[in-house]
């Protein structure tokens, strides 16, 4: 198509249902013209927030369609699968924001493939549980297909890992028994995941996880042995070939269990426990079963209760495999209490996550070197705690990760060296962190421990309720990380000048 005006662009995103009437008028009233350049009329509709970059490039490109599904509009894209591309988008008249996963065009034309996808839908909308994604709708609209899910804000386990590099005992503990939670749930409903991995499991922003993608045992039902290896979806070809080693039916929800231990192996050591391979007869071989190193191996320093749970998850032979989620949840809840009781059964602390988490795990564990000075970092929000980690280290800190003001001082309390100041932000977790602050400067056994408060703009007048001092401070948000870095270098200089009391 030939090149357009802005005036036209405007127009077509107005007929499109992209831009109301009242938006329009507001653009134009802003440009104060209407003979502008495109870029210039672009620009204000995604700072405005009127469109999303996402829909400004398929509306530059001519695109008439995929805007919207149902009364959903298209935000932008999330992801992509084999069988499904997800987007954000929101209702039309409530402004709910949702997942909507659509099934993509080439399986569309298929009865029996797009049956499955719909019936995939169907078995999912009937699970409500917190630990699992709720599909609120299973819609087609002419050769679209499409699912309406809740929208987690967060990332996938995977994604979470690489981050992490490795997470803690207890935070994998607690990851884990989220995931049994919603496997046992299915189970007593008589369903089984079938698709279990790690890109399947989500992480709320906080820190709670939720499963995603059920019903894939009967999108695969039909198929022959001699089709595994056309198998599109590669992890339907690992369940595959587990239950032909193992000799148990598709349905079985002791191959769940096998998989949901590999997830909890790849948390606790930061890689997967089967050797990953593209070439489906090498992941249909006995031998990648037969040869995963024992956690225990891996890193010998993980807690006996958590390497059991592991062990037991993994068995080749399902009989000594775990039975059914709830037995394993049972060691998980126990496990769960006895890290809680015990810090230092946590590696890391609780519900420490070190920005020296080992990523030497195939080097069994060996510990790295750690910084001369280490920062506790209090945040519920997992993408707020990336940042901090990063930046801290950057400039060569230890840092620690904990969402729980409480714990945050139980540890230093145990330990006045676990960190050379903490640093508690108040955004989300409201006055818990401004008690926190007091907490820690009003203990005998903290209160020489330099700390930093950070109140976001409606809670600027805690500053009053806050228990200041020379090395107790408080940062109005919103505030840079240079600035965070200088006011952190200032306190553990201070700290270091003075001698702590014994």
């Amino acid at each position: 198509m030939g090149k357009q005006t802005a005036e036209q662009i405007a127009q077509r995103a107005f007929d499109l249902g992209l831009l109301d009437d009242r938006q329009l008028r507001q653009v134009w009233a802003e440009l104060g013209t209407r003979n502008v350049k495109v870029r210039e009329l672009v620009q204000l509709l995604v700072r405005r927030e009127f469109m999303t970059n996402y829909q400004v490039e398929r509306l530059l490109k001519g695109e008439k369609t995929g805007f919207f599904y149902g009364e959903y509009k298209v935000l932008y894209l999330v992801g992509t699968g084999t069988f499904a591309r997800v987007f954000r988008a929101v209702h039309r008249e409530t402004d709910q924001v949702v997942a909507l996963k659509v099934l993509r065009t080439r399986f569309s034309d298929n009865p029996t493939q797009y049956g499955q996808f719909l019936r995939e839908g169907q078995v999912g909308q009937a699970l409500r549980h917190p630990n699992i994604v709720p599909i609120y709708e299973v819609a087609s609209e002419g050769k679209r297909h499409f699912l309406v899910m809740e929208f987690v804000e967060g990332r996938n386990l995977r994604e979470f890992v690489k981050i992490r590099k490795r997470l803690s005992p207890l935070e994998s503990v607690r990851l884990m028994t989220d995931i049994c939670e919603g496997l046992k749930y299915a189970f007593e409903h008589g369903l089984t995941h079938r698709d279990l991995k790690m890109n399947n499991v989500l992480v709320s922003s906080r820190g709670q996880a939720k499963l995603v993608d059920f019903g894939l045992a009967a999108m695969d039902q039909f198929l022959t042995d001699e089709a595994l290896a056309d198998l599109p979806n590669v992890r339907t070809v690992d369940y595959a070939a587990l239950e032909r080693v193992t000799g148990v039916r598709r349905d079985d929800t002791r191959s769940d269990i096998y998989f949901a231990g590999g997830i909890f192996y790849n948390m606790l050591t930061g890689f997967p426990p089967l050797s990953e391979t593209r070439d489906r007869i090498q992941r249909l071989s006995k031998t990648r079963f037969t040869s995963v190193v024992p956690i225990q191996k891996v890193d010998p320093a993980l807690p006996t209760a958590v390497t059991l749970i592991v062990t037991k998850s993994m068995m080749l032979d399902p009989a000594r495999r775990y039975q059914s989620p709830s037995e394993m949840l049972h060691d998980l809840r126990a496990a769960l209490k006895r890290i809680e009781e015990d810090p230092a059964a946590n590696t890391s602390g609780p519900l420490m996550v070190t920005a020296e988490s080992s990523t030497a795990a195939k080097a069994h564990g060996e510990p790295s070197a750690k910084p001369e000075h280490s920062v506790m970092v209090v945040e519920s929000n997992v993408q707020v705690q990336d940042v901090f980690r990063s930046g801290f280290r950057k400039v060569g800190y230890r840092v620690l990760v904990t969402s729980d003001p409480s714990r945050a001082i139980q540890r230093i309390r145990q330990d006045t060296t676990t960190a050379q100041c903490v640093l508690f932000n108040a955004q989300e977790l409201g006055e818990a962190a401004l008690n926190g602050f007091n907490k820690l400067g009003t203990d005998p056994k903290t209160n020489f421990v330099p700390a930093m408060l950070l109140l976001d703009e409606r809670q600027h007048a805690w500053e009053e309720r806050a228990m200041t001092a020379e090395h107790r401070v408080v940062l109005p948000l919103p505030v840079t990380m240079k600035r965070l870095r200088a006011v952190l270098a200032t306190l553990v200089g201070s700290a270091n000048a003075a001698e702590a009391p014994h």
